[in-house]
């Protein structure tokens, strides 16, 4: 039975901050942005958004009444969740409309969530080939202004529809997983701000990737001729590059020209997004699937996930017939050319904008957001979301 990817849906907030600005604003020449890390926008979550909002909404645009009848498996997949407690699964399975017979958990593990609960997700419909399972990475990326990690900030989320007989992707079995107890990247429970050894989670993630690219190999038999394309977790752009570019040398120069050039196309919408944590390689995948001009049905693609702390992984897929009839590639356009863009001062407003910690309540203003799911307010300490088509 195959099982994989049958819709995707993406949503990124409708403001962002020019690359090239913040660098003037910081005094930093602008290519350390544009083509050091590979960032051009970054995209400003209002405080009217948050994990949650960005989640139900990415999905909002894949799921219709066929899909509410059948998904039985809600999986969010974040690291900045809203509660310690509760799921912000459940809260979006209630946005969705879906019905009450629906499993919903939260799922952590830095970037690689979501990847965790695509893993789930095939096991599930194995076991209920009727069932779908609606798999969510959403994450704003929050390091702090005038900070070394304040380029590599962003936010958004994309949903993934996990089901039999996939329209898009069929997820082959073959995968290999690595796991070390290590500190490059955290974020503890006091702080709304995540803290990086940037040169040792690099180190590690390229470590990472070789790792179980030669074990997925041994395992396999497979070579980098067997790929059509290899889509990376990006915390910005230039990192998988970085990863790929330790393992070129041993495929023949057409091989590697394929793989620089559909590695280039799988960038561009997450260099005009940012860092969204557990969606970044399901955006770079959805970036290649969508822009490009040449990728056959058939093709496999490879995927590596990595999450700080640390877990990574490789596994692959094979592109359906048709596939890109069911992307929504007009609907992204359109979601990119709508965005506002913001100055400097007016992104620094924003990101100071926070939501009381002290039990107060809030009311938000949400005619300024564009989304259709957004956040209203706090009352007695629990969040008020509306969806604005209801």
């Amino acid at each position: 039975m195959k099982i994989g990817i049958d819709k995707i849906g993406f949503y990124t907030p409708h403001i962002y901050v020019d690359m090239n600005k913040l660098a003037v604003a910081r005094n930093v020449e602008p290519e350390k942005f544009t083509i050091g890390i590979g960032q051009d926008k970054m995209a400003v979550p209002p405080i009217t958004q948050d994990s949650v909002t960005l989640g139900a909404n990415a999905a909002l645009e894949i799921i219709d009444q066929a899909d509410k009848e059948a998904i039985d498996f809600v999986i969010f997949g974040t690291e900045t969740g809203i509660d310690h407690s509760k799921s912000g699964a459940v809260y979006i399975h209630h946005l969705l409309g879906l019905k009450p017979n629906a499993r919903c958990v939260e799922v952590k593990h830095a970037c690689y969530g979501a990847t965790a609960g695509i893993q789930m997700a095939k096991g599930h419909v194995a076991l209920n080939p009727e069932s779908k399972v609606l798999v969510i990475g959403s994450d704003i990326a929050r390091y702090g202004l005038n900070t070394g990690g304040e380029s590599t900030q962003g936010a958004g989320a994309v949903a993934l529809l996990i089901s039999a007989n996939p329209r898009i992707m069929t997820l082959e079995n073959n995968s290999v997983s690595l796991t070390a107890d290590i500190m490059d990247f955290w974020r503890p429970l006091y702080s709304d701000k995540a803290l990086v050894d940037g040169k040792f989670s690099n180190e590690q993630y390229i470590s990472f990737f070789q790792k179980v690219w030669e074990k997925y190999k041994e395992e396999t038999g497979m070579d980098l001729e067997d790929f059509e394309a290899m889509c990376y977790h990006l915390p910005y752009t230039k990192m998988g590059l970085k990863a790929m570019r330790t393992v070129l040398e041993d495929a023949s120069e057409e091989v590697q020209e394929r793989l620089k050039e559909h590695y280039r196309v799988s960038t561009l919408y997450n260099r005009n997004v940012g860092n969204i944590y557990t969606g970044s390689l399901y955006l770079s995948l959805l970036s290649l699937l969508e822009l490009n001009d040449d990728i056959k049905a058939g093709s496999r693609i490879g995927m590596f996930s990595y999450g700080s702390g640390a877990v990574g992984e490789f596994f692959s897929g094979i592109l359906e017939e048709n596939y890109k009839e069911h992307l929504l590639v007009k609907e992204h356009k359109d979601l990119f050319e709508s965005r506002k863009e913001v100055t400097v001062e007016e992104y620094e407003q924003i990101f100071e904008k926070t939501l009381p910690t002290d039990g107060s309540n809030i009311e938000l203003d949400i005619n300024e957001d564009s989304a259709t799911i957004c956040l209203s307010g706090l009352t007695d300490d629990m969040r008020q979301y509306v969806n604005k088509m209801r």
